[in-house]
């Protein structure tokens, strides 16, 4: 039985398509790993957004070659974005992998592994699930329909292509079985679920028949889109439901004019009464997105437009990057560079912001009670790591909590009360488990 070892790099998309690979492999007698040393085949399922991300995949794709020329008989296989987009470019500039593949190509390569004939139709439900147990995405569609200046997913993932309520729900059902007590909706573009097949969003229905499904206690939706954002989605997030009142949406800037240049169909008024709307209508609501800073065409007054929006919306949560210039991006070739230096010193400016703005938020929280996942259990320290519904895994903050072992483990939900706080972490003691 031959060993294959995948390394996946960039974001959850990402994570869900190793998954497929690992099912699919596995389903045909093949032996997925942890191990890269022992393996007989190593993939690198790559990341081709920005040119950190490409760097690393790089490297991640030369680390593989390393342990192949310490035993030549490993065969090295690169796919997903990077190879997708540059396919060209890595065969020429890396010719000692042994085969590329773009994203979603599956059954290449199982066909590259001597699989003459793939069970692909039900690649969903065999996905072998790597992250830990007691949470799991729930990828419910690919591809994007919008053109922003600076993104290269559509070239890379292709238009938006939504997946059928039936089949969502059909594979949520075997990740409740599997013991998944957190679900994530993850896509390129949330707030588009649905529109080519139902003729309107279909984002509510899905949401309110996955919290049906036994087994669940939250279900996150990330990475809406803030056109065509759909307000009903509101009404499943009230006190009661498994849909939890966390809205992560990238607007990416906020002046006006930056979003004209960014190609982003909303302006900074629709921004703003979206914003207060959701938090009217969800007053717990928290609220999570993400900022390009140093995009072309920039200037000073934009940023400063940016930092006080940001001083006065404080949003829960703020993640930046340093604009990126993509090949075959409409960005790529528009004047008004902003050099780096001056992006890194507007985005350190308003990631000092977001810390006051976080720590001031988390201080409020303490002596609250609040209701968190466990993830895990240091042995070393007694501590344990878990989350409110306020914190998407990975991304977002922590509760730190001291405690003997064995009274939690991971997947398990106690009640905490809040004792200290900093910007990015709260510190909690146990109440009683639920």
């Amino acid at each position: 039985m031959k060993k294959i070892h995948i390394t996946t790099l960039g974001c959850s998309k990402n994570t869900v398509d190793s998954e497929i690979l690992a099912g699919q492999l596995e389903a045909h007698q093949y032996k997925v790993i942890n191990s890269a040393e022992e393996a007989d085949v190593l993939i690198v399922n790559t990341c081709g957004f920005i040119q950190d991300a490409k760097e690393e995949s790089i490297q991640a794709i030369f680390d593989a070659l390393k342990l192949k020329e310490t035993d030549p008989a490993k065969k090295v296989y690169v796919a997903g974005c990077l190879s997708q987009r540059y396919r060209a470019e890595v065969e020429k500039e890396i010719p000692e992998v042994d085969a590329i593949f773009g994203t979603e190509e599956y059954t290449e390569i199982l066909n590259t592994l001597g699989v003459q004939h793939a069970a692909l139709d039900n690649i969903y439900r065999m996905r072998k699930i790597s992250t830990p147990r007691h949470y799991a995405y729930l990828k419910i569609s690919e591809g994007c329909n919008h053109s922003c200046a600076f993104c290269a997913i559509p070239d890379i993932r292709g238009k938006h292509r939504s997946r059928t309520i039936e089949s969502l729900t059909g594979e949520a059902e075997k990740l409740a079985e599997y013991g998944a007590k957190e679900l994530i909706l993850i896509s390129q573009d949330t707030s588009y679920y649905g529109r080519e097949l139902y003729k309107a969003s279909g984002i509510s229905d899905l949401a309110d028949k996955l919290q049906q499904i036994p087994g669940f206690e939250w279900i996150r939706l990330l990475y809406w889109y803030p056109t065509n954002f759909p307000e009903e989605i509101l009404e499943l997030m009230q006190p009661g439901s498994k849909i939890l009142p966390y809205i992560d949406m990238p607007i990416q800037h906020i002046s006006s004019h930056m979003l004209r240049v960014m190609r982003r169909g909303d302006t900074r008024d629709s921004l703003q009464k979206m914003f207060y709307t959701i938090r009217e209508k969800v007053p717990d609501v928290t609220l999570r997105t993400t900022i390009i800073l140093g995009h072309p065409g920039e200037s000073d007054a934009d940023f400063q437009e940016l930092y006080n929006f940001i001083k006065e919306i404080k949003f829960d949560r703020l993640g930046t990057f340093i604009y990126s210039d993509e090949e075959n991006t409409a960005a790529f070739s528009l004047e008004g560079k902003v050099p780096r230096e001056l992006a890194q010193e507007r985005q350190k400016a308003l990631m000092e912001l977001q810390q006051t703005i976080s720590l001031q938020k988390n201080t409020e929280r303490i002596g609250r009670k609040y209701r968190v996942l466990i993830d895990e259990f240091n042995q070393d320290t007694a501590v344990y790591s878990a989350r409110t519904q306020m914190d998407a895994p990975e991304i977002d903050n922590e509760v730190i909590i001291q405690g003997k072992n064995g009274v939690f483990g991971p997947g398990d939900f106690a009640e905490v009360e809040i004792v200290d706080a900093s910007e990015y972490e709260l510190y909690a003691q146990f109440i009683s488990p639920i």
